[in-house]
């Protein structure tokens, strides 16, 4: 099935301890039905010190299930995702505004 969210999209987390907040997908699990967003559900995570990096409690984007998250259309406002074919191609678009997303 064709991802309603990918990555690069802009969102809006619509459940949770960040409930408002917008950001973009950093990367998407498909299989797990989460994805990873930039600023959002930061955890701190304790890391060792390496010859590269700095060790200590670094803060970390944990992921969030893809429910959770919502679709920024033209607008600016949460918007869910559609399909439609449009000559021989499949896309996305925005449910409330009808727009067609990254065609």
């Amino acid at each position: 099935m064709a991802a309603k969210l990918r990555k690069g999209d802009k969102v809006i987390v619509l459940a949770g301890k960040d409930k408002g907040k917008e950001g973009t997908i950093a990367s998407v699990d498909p299989k797990a039905n989460k994805a990873v967003v930039d600023g959002i559900n930061i955890a701190i995570r304790a890391t060792r010190q390496s010859q590269t990096s700095q060790g200590g409690r670094l803060p970390k984007a944990m992921p969030i299930d893809l429910s959770n998250l919502a679709l920024i259309d033209a607008n600016g406002k949460p918007t869910r995702v559609g399909f439609k074919i449009e000559g021989d191609k499949k896309v996305r678009f925005a449910k409330t505004t009808g727009d067609v997303i990254d065609a």
